[in-house]
């Protein structure tokens, strides 16, 4: 059974506002919910906004989250009011052609919280970040969070029957994404006994507008028993990926 420990505190928190004055008044209402502490909640929680969510590093301090789903908005909807007691609002993502939705969550002081909890502020292919020490070294939080990682930027293969994870990183930052996928491979091992590929490269570079260069960084399960041990021990709640998990495990 895991065991809950502090992750940050109130005084913690209140020591990134510049003015502890303004800090103590945006942080009264939540006073109440420190010390933030270890959970599979919060584990899902940063896998999702490593995954299809972002942090808006500041002065924004916005959290959003992006999925086709409705349902699935209001399931990480649901998991932040559980988690600090506000809601955001879904609305269309006007930005993209493949008929996305967004929910916003407009409150700093979760922000803050978050970014210090680990979740990446900023685009994620140009962050450095690694899995939380306390989410990789306990079964139940591991489970979680790769959960919903594959939920978000996973997919199952039916034909060749794996899972796959993918996720870009510019360059320059290759070997610190091939060190956040080690850790992957690591604990899917250590905790599960699952085996994976090595960590890999796909062949192509894309070339982005802005002219920065990015690769994806790739680590599949294929063997049929771990694969098997995957949909036991972790599973897919992405609906449509889990049907397809269930299909390739028969």
């Amino acid at each position: 059974m895991s065991i809950a420990e502090v992750l940050l505190t109130y005084d913690e928190v209140l020591a990134t506002y510049k003015n502890k004055q303004s800090g103590k008044k945006a942080l009264v209402r939540y006073r109440a919910l420190f010390p933030i502490r270890s959970s599979a909640r919060v584990a899902g929680i940063i896998a999702d906004l490593m995954g299809d969510g972002h942090l808006q590093p500041w002065p924004k301090l916005r959290i959003d989250y992006t999925s086709k789903s409705t349902i699935e908005l209001q399931r990480f909807n649901n998991e932040i009011h559980a988690f600090f007691g506000v809601k955001g609002r879904v609305r269309k993502c006007t930005t993209n052609r493949y008929g996305t939705k967004n929910i916003g969550v407009n409150n700093k002081p979760l922000a803050r919280t978050l970014g210090l909890l680990g979740v990446p502020a900023g685009n994620k292919v140009f962050q450095r970040f690694p899995i939380p020490t306390w989410i990789l070294n306990d079964k139940a939080y591991f489970a979680r969070f790769i959960n919903r990682l594959i939920s978000c930027e996973g997919c199952v293969d039916t034909k060749n029957r794996y899972i796959e994870l993918k996720m870009y990183k510019t360059t320059e930052l290759l070997e610190d994404g091939m060190v956040f996928f080690r850790q992957i491979k690591q604990g899917l091992k250590n905790h599960f006994g699952i085996e994976t590929t090595e960590p890999f490269l796909e062949g192509r570079t894309n070339r982005r507008k802005d002219g920065r260069t990015t690769k994806g960084i790739r680590i599949k399960i294929k063997r049929k028993e771990a694969v098997k041990r995957f949909y036991e021990h972790i599973g897919i709640e992405d609906k449509k990926k889990h049907k397809k998990l269930e299909k390739i495990t028969r």
